[in-house]
């Protein structure tokens, strides 16, 4: 059974790398995924999953709505029997393309659209967008109970909903945690922009500093503006704690800075669905610091992994932090917790399963794009 994936492209995190573990694992379940973007960036030279077909139908602008007639044609002409969305924009020119094709369409939930930015109207906007392209979909994929809350809230059906978590591959054995005999490095990877909170992880870390812990942050990423990049160098400097700070930029091979940590942090203030950053850092059995925003206590609360603080609260992850610390090598239990956790639950593979069988009760009743299509 072939599926087309459709995501934005320009960049290589959240639903991208969804996308990319899916084309990786959906076929031992049935299923060949291939993608289409959006949007021109580092997805296709980041992108894992090299047997799955990549095709580029670059949007001239937000409202080109022309993508969506060259989305439908790729759908029949490729006899796809199912249209997967990962994005609001991609949610829109695939609602428009999946009518036009006569093909059903699942959406993938990522992250609270209302709740996505700073900007009022711009979340209004894209919330009202995507409520009315995702009218047709055949069924939601949300990453967490929180998401599910969040869809029904927003007037969604819950019998359409599915709640598929993330999920990352298991990390090989041998990769172990050992605590430190100079610094402790907290670590943090994301995709850095105010909703992330990376203010709050460089304020916890001076006073983890005044308090006499010898720490260090290790921020693994990029700014999606640079304009938010300067901030965060001048507050370092200001507090005294730019020597502390390694910026070491947007990584592939995310588990080799990962084997750098010692703490990982999650400083987020709104807007996560359920971070792969932190599934990633259970992965590798890092005892975690998050706060408490949306999907993350549904992964850390049951498993024991890592401590919970209020977003926004740089005392309180500065304490969490040093509580984790002064376990010295017995913060490896806690790892170990999100670790077995993560392999149980969050894995690539038990994502993928979970997706199959979401497109299994779509697809029943269907036997792909029907006959009586509009010609393209």
């Amino acid at each position: 059974m072939k599926v087309l994936h459709l995501i934005n492209g320009d960049l290589y995190s959240g639903a991208e790398r969804v996308e990319d573990l899916l084309a990786l694992n959906l076929p031992a379940f049935g299923y060949h995924a291939d993608v289409a973007t959006l949007k021109r960036g580092c997805f296709a030279q980041c992108r894992q999953a090299s047997g799955a077909n990549l095709f580029e139908v670059t949007m001239r602008s937000r409202i080109d709505f022309h993508a969506a007639w060259k989305i439908a044609r790729l759908l029949r002409a490729g006899q796809f029997q199912l249209l997967h969305t990962h994005t609001p924009r991609s949610a829109m020119i695939g609602g428009i393309a999946a009518r036009l094709a006569q093909c059903p369409m699942v959406h993938h939930v990522h992250s609270p659209t209302s709740r996505d930015t700073q900007t009022a109207w711009r979340n209004m906007t894209n919330a009202t967008v995507e409520r009315w392209s995702l009218t047709g979909a055949r069924r939601l994929i949300a990453v967490s109970d929180s998401l599910r809350s969040y869809l029904e809230q927003a007037g969604f059906n819950s019998a359409s909903i599915s709640v598929v978590p993330n999920g990352v591959p298991v990390h090989e054995p041998g990769i172990e945690w050992r605590a430190p005999a100079g610094p402790w490095v907290v670590g943090t990877v994301g995709l850095f922009r105010p909703r992330k909170g990376i203010e709050i992880l460089i304020e916890a870390l001076h006073l983890c500093l005044q308090s006499g812990l010898d720490v260090r942050l290790l921020a693994v990423g990029s700014f999606e503006e640079d304009s938010y990049r300067q901030a965060m160098v001048r507050l370092a400097r200001k507090l005294g704690v730019a020597d502390r700070i390694e910026w070491a930029g947007f990584k592939l091979d995310v588990r080799a800075e990962l084997r750098r940590m010692h703490i990982f942090a999650l400083p987020s203030l709104y807007g996560e669905g359920l971070p792969m950053a932190l599934i990633e850092a259970m992965a590798a059995g890092l005892p975690v610091a998050a706060t408490a925003v949306e999907g993350t206590p549904e992964v850390l609360t049951p498993a024991g992994a890592g401590l919970l603080v209020e977003p926004g609260n740089a005392s309180q992850l500065a304490d969490a932090i040093a509580s984790l610390a002064a376990l010295g090598p017995r913060a490896r239990e806690v790892g170990d917790a999100g670790r077995r956790r993560q392999i149980e639950r969050y894995s690539d593979a038990v994502m993928a399963r979970a997706v199959a069988d979401v497109y299994d009760l779509v697809l029943k009743p269907h036997a792909g794009c029907h006959a009586e299509a509009i010609p393209l």
